[in-house]
Parts: C-alpha cells; structure tokens; sequence
C-alpha cells in the first residue's frame, strides 16, 4: 500500500524555503542576525503552520491557515526589502515572487476548501 500524494502546497513551499536558505548565504553577513533571521523565521513558520493546519480539521485547520497567510505575507515583505536593497538581484527577485505568487494562491484553495467543508 502506498502513501497518498504529497499536496503540492507542501512540496512548493519546501522548494521556496530550500531557495531562500541557500539565497540568504549571499546576503551581507551583518544583516545575518537582523533581516536575514527574520526572512527565514517567516518562511519557516509558514512551513510549520501549513503541517499544523495539515494535522487539524475544522475551526483549529482555518485557524492554522490564517496563521500561515500572514506568514506568506511577512515572507513577501522581507523578499522585497531584500531585493530594495540589491542583495537579490532582479531574476532572483523574480523567481522568488513567483514561488510566493504559487504558494499563495495554493493556500488561497486550500483555505476556501476548508471554509466550504465546515459550512457544510
């Protein structure tokens, strides 16, 4: 008997942290305990809050989901201030809004799905 599928959710936010880890090794190394901590500290709570919402049902599930977006949504910021202050350049940039652009547009389903389960 085999697993069921990974929801892609998981397996792209995965890639985005993985990206952002090795991304962050060339920002300054005196921002590495200002900026650069708090950038992966959201994306790593945005990990952990989609395992969390992932193992509840219901309330506690939407709960964790909200929790995640703004996660996502602190994530973005930092992205951006990065690329302000030139330590992404513009392709680098790039690809991370779009890996942040999928992410949130999965947690945007998941989150509607979840509404409609427990309106039902």
């Amino acid at each position: 008997m085999s697993a069921p599928p990974e929801m892609p959710i998981f397996s792209r936010s995965f890639d985005l942290l993985t990206w952002l880890m090795r991304a962050v090794n060339h920002f300054p190394r005196a921002q590495r305990f200002g900026l650069t901590q708090w950038l992966l500290d959201a994306a790593f709570d945005l990990r952990e809050r989609l395992e969390q919402a992932n193992l509840r049902r219901g309330r506690a599930r939407a709960e964790r989901l909200y929790a995640a977006d703004e996660a996502l949504a602190r994530l973005r910021m930092y992205v951006r201030l990065t690329h302000e202050l030139a330590w992404m350049n513009d392709g680098q940039y790039a690809h991370a809004a779009q890996m942040l652009a999928e992410v949130g547009r999965l947690l945007g389903g998941w989150h509607k799905q979840t509404q409609a389960r427990s309106s039902a």
